[in-house]
C-alpha cells in the first residue's frame, strides 16, 4: 500500500494549510501531491496577508514543511507540485530554491520516477476570464471561449516573448513533456481540468456575453485528448472549485483513466486520500 494525499487549490489559506499539517502528521502518508494555486492571491501575494507572514513561500510554506520534515524524519512524505493559474510565476524561484533542500519536487514540465510510478507535472491553463496570464497558454489553437481574455493580453510577472506567447499551446507543451513515453504507469498532476467531465463545469449554464452563451465546460481539449489518446494510470486536477458540487461528482473517467479533481468552493480542505496501488480506494474528506 502507498498511502496518497492529493490537494488542490488552497490559495494560501492558513487553516487549509494547518489542517493538511495535521493529517499528515498523524497519518503519515508516503506521497503528498498539490496540485496548484497554493499561493494566496496573485493581486495580493506581495501584501502582507496576517500579523507575521509577509512572504507565503519563505515565511510560511518553507517553515513548516522544514518544521515536518524535522519531525517525520524518515517518515516524511515524497511532496511533489505544481503552481496554477492564480500563482505568480515570479514565486517560482522560491519552489526551485527550496526543492534543492529536499522539501519537496517541483514537477511543472518534469517528471520524477518512485517505485514503479512516473509522475509528471503541468501548470498552465485555456485561456480564462482572468488577468493574470502567467500560466494561460492557448489549448490547442487561437481559438478564444466566449468571455476569455487572450494570453496575449492581460498581466504577467514572468516574461514572455510575444512569439512564445503566440506559438505556445498546451497542445504542443504536453507534447514536449510528455514525448513518447508509455504512460501505464504515469500518474498526472494537472492544474486543468480535462473538457467537457465532471471535473470542469461553471456556473456559466445560460450565460450571455454579446448575446453569445458561454460554454459551462471550461477544461482544456488538449488535456482531454491526452488522456483519451494515451490512458495514463491516474490523473489528477484542480481549478474549478464549483464543478463538483454543479456535476455532482468530484471524480470521473476518461476512458480507463481515473481523474480526480481537488478544487472545493466551500470552506473545508478538500483532502482526496487513496492507496496508489489502487486508486478505486480513492474518498474525499471535508476537514
Amino acid at each position: 500500500m502507498i498511502k496518497t494525499f492529493f490537494v488542490s487549490d488552497l490559495h494560501g489559506k492558513l487553516d487549509r494549510y494547518e489542517k493538511l499539517f495535521r493529517k499528515i502528521y498523524t497519518d503519515r502518508p508516503e506521497i503528498v501531491l498539490m496540485g496548484g494555486d497554493l499561493l494566496p492571491s496573485g493581486i495580493i501575494l506581495h501584501r502582507k496577508y496576517d500579523d507575521i507572514h509577509t512572504d507565503f513561500i519563505n515565511d510560511y510554506l518553507i517553515k513548516e514543511f522544514t518544521k515536518l520534515q524535522t519531525d517525520l524524519q524518515d517518515e516524511y512524505p515524497l511532496v511533489l507540485l505544481i503552481m496554477g493559474n492564480d500563482d505568480p510565476r515570479s514565486e517560482e524561484y522560491k519552489l526551485l530554491a527550496a526543492q534543492e533542500k529536499g522539501l519537496w519536487h517541483y514537477l511543472h514540465m518534469q517528471k520524477h520516477f518512485y517505485k514503479k510510478y512516473l509522475f509528471f507535472g503541468y501548470a498552465s491553463i485555456p485561456p480564462s476570464p482572468f488577468l493574470l496570464k502567467d500560466w494561460e497558454r492557448y489549448d490547442v489553437s487561437h481559438f478564444l471561449d466566449v468571455g476569455s481574455i487572450s494570453p496575449a493580453d492581460g498581466y504577467r510577472t514572468f516574461p514572455l516573448s510575444s512569439t512564445e506567447i503566440d506559438h505556445n499551446t498546451i497542445a504542443r507543451e504536453l507534447g514536449q513533456l510528455f514525448g513518447e513515453t508509455d504512460l501505464f504507469n504515469a500518474v498526472l498532476i494537472f492544474h486543468a481540468p480535462p473538457y467537457q467531465t465532471d471535473l470542469d463545469l461553471t456556473a456559466q449554464e445560460g450565460v450571455l456575453v454579446d448575446h453569445v452563451p458561454m460554454d459551462p465546460h471550461v477544461g482544456s481539449i488538449a488535456v482531454k485528448r491526452l488522456l483519451e489518446e494515451r490512458q495514463p494510470y491516474l490523473s489528477l486536477h484542480g481549478h474549478i472549485h464549483e464543478s463538483a458540487r454543479l456535476s455532482g461528482s468530484w471524480k470521473d473517467m476518461v476512458g480507463k483513466t481515473p481523474c480526480f479533481s481537488a478544487a472545493y468552493d466551500g470552506a473545508e480542505l478538500a483532502l482526496i486520500e487513496f492507496d496508489l496501488d489502487d486508486p478505486f480506494t480513492a474518498r474525499r474528506l471535508l476537514l
